[in-house]
């Protein structure tokens, strides 16, 4: 029977220019030159393989788990005056240690209702709350509490680090978590070629705030101390003035709870002071403006401290209300580092310190090294296994051979259109699915063959050939394609690449194989007088 297989040969045909055309685009020429630059603007290569930085961090959590705990404690102790007990002091005992304790002394004895019934309504759901012998309470966030908390330290630090690595343009970054439950990231940034920037640039916090000032200068923190009665007062804290401030190697003692801090910062920008010397001008958002003319209108003549990254910038008197703009200056500033912290500034800080764990960087010429490896070894094992499906399969064995080269142009065209990313791992993966698509030729093959040794004609021979093989076919990539899911799932960059190229090529070869390929039998068939035996070997 005579079968009319135009509509498929046109689809089939139709596909393929699709896909080539996810491959290389619309070239600027017909030149060498601009069909590799073409190809390398649709399918972006991986650190491995371009070259770039390989960086694991660490998010330290606790500091976020401190930062709101600080923020209770402040809420608390305006609760205590609202409550009447005036006497009462809210504290942390160990802020570094255990950032999650906050603890209440000097409760009057005919306040101790109220206060109790204050803490339990506005922080029962948050914390723990257990009572002293001497009028006291331990309030101890609750384990679930901190989780949530470090959790969401971790995914703004991902969004943060990845903002600050998109505004200096790194193209195609990996930027993920890394070890599930490690509170560590991952960052891969191809191509880079000055990672010293990028490294300052992602481990600031870039958290500027604003303090008051209770003394100082001192010249150490021993003097500090001392002026103090050796003791510093609650909610209090000395902090040394950083390297190239206008009070360099001076201390003084602030406040701990910030005026205005992190979220408050709206917009800034490098600017120049009156001396011409370059500095940064900050916008606050409306809240946080409001609560700065609010302190200002109402403490001028007092000092106040900029604070960035935990170190003083700058120590300025009030001299009247200030609602939402400001600089930071002071000299120190080179155009350079104005334009990284307002880089910083502008991308929201992050909650809590990054330590490096792990730095590697891979140069290009390691990277070009791979792609040629790479491609040689694809190459290799490519033409090994057509020669062998040609000396093995005879005829069939140039359908297998147009499979598989149009199972890797569907590969390499879905890649193109989804700006995949194409790593040494993809590449082994891309290998591994020439495996499967000869594979799925030798289960057709073979059963075809069986169908002509049991005195079936060709065509009868062919059909049923495919109908017994193609459950086999499914089951052999859906199981493939389940342990690749959890490679994906589960894995990380490199691994999930080779996830990706293995999955689609599996796709692909289910196409090829089972339609492709029977078209062309089909078609080989209608050009034979009816009967005539089939070169399959």
């Amino acid at each position: 029977m005579r079968k009319n297989l135009t509509q498929k040969t046109l689809l089939i045909i139709a596909f393929m220019l699709v896909c080539i055309f996810g491959i290389i685009g619309i070239p600027s020429s017909f030149s060498s030159a601009a069909f590799e630059q073409s190809l390398k603007n649709r399918i972006h290569l991986g650190l491995d393989l371009s070259g770039g930085t390989h960086l694991i961090l660490q998010v330290m959590v606790q500091e976020a788990v401190g930062a709101t705990s600080d923020s209770d404690m402040a809420r608390i102790q305006s609760d205590l005056q609202q409550a009447g007990a005036n006497g009462a002091l809210a504290s942390k005992p160990h802020p570094k240690s255990q950032p999650e304790v906050i603890r209440i002394t000097g409760v009057p004895l005919d306040k101790d209702s109220a206060v109790r019934s204050s803490l339990d309504s506005n922080y029962g759901t948050q914390y723990s709350i257990t009572s002293g012998s001497d009028n006291s309470y331990t309030l101890t966030m609750k384990p679930a509490v901190v989780t949530d908390l470090e959790q969401r330290a971790l995914s703004q630090s991902i969004d943060t680090i990845r903002q600050r690595i998109d505004s200096l343009g790194v193209s195609e970054p990996v930027i993920e978590e890394y070890g599930p439950g490690k509170n560590q990231i991952l960052v891969e940034l191809p191509g880079i070629d000055d990672p010293g920037r990028v490294k300052d640039v992602i481990q600031s916090t870039a958290r500027l705030e604003i303090h008051e000032v209770l003394g100082g200068p001192y010249p150490d923190q021993q003097n500090a101390l001392q002026a103090n009665g050796g003791t510093l007062p609650p909610d209090s804290e000395v902090m040394a003035c950083s390297q190239g401030s206008s009070c360099s190697g001076q201390f003084y003692l602030l406040k701990r709870i910030s005026i205005v801090a992190g979220s408050d910062f709206r917009d800034a920008q490098p600017s120049l002071d009156i001396n011409q010397r370059p500095d940064v001008s900050f916008t606050l958002t409306r809240t946080g403006g409001d609560r700065f003319y609010q302190y200002t209108s109402s403490n001028i003549g007092k000092s106040m401290a900029i604070v960035l990254d935990n170190s003083i910038r700058e120590v300025a008197v009030i001299q009247g209300a200030i609602r939402d703009r400001g600089q930071i200056s002071g000299g120190g500033f080179t155009q350079e580092t104005a334009q990284n912290l307002s880089l910083l500034l502008r991308t929201g800080a992050l909650p809590a310190s990054i330590h490096f764990l792990e730095e590697r960087t891979i140069g290009p010429s390691l990277g070009a090294d791979s792609i040629r490896h790479g491609v040689e070894a694809a190459a290799a094992g490519l033409i090994v296994v057509m020669v062998f499906m040609l000396f093995y399969y005879h005829g069939a064995g140039i359908n297998a051979d147009l499979a598989l080269i149009l199972n890797l142009i569907i590969l390499l065209g879905f890649m193109g259109y989804s700006h995949a990313t194409l790593t040494l791992p993809g590449i082994a993966g891309v290998i591994l699915t020439i495996g499967m698509g000869v594979d799925s030729n030798v289960l057709i093959f073979e059963r075809i063959r069986e169908e002509l040794r049991a005195g079936k004609s060709p065509a009868a021979a062919v059909d049923q050939g495919f109908a017994h093989a193609f459950q086999t076919i499914i089951d052999t990539h859906v199981t493939t394609i389940v342990s690749a899911a959890i490679l994906f799932l589960f894995g990380t960059g490199p691994v999930k690449g080779f996830a990706v190229t293995l999955t689609i090529g599996l796709l692909a070869n289910l196409f090829t194989a089972v339609f492709v390929s029977r078209v062309i039998f089909e078609a080989s068939l209608n050009r034979r007088p009816r009967g005539e035996p089939i070169s399959i070997g």
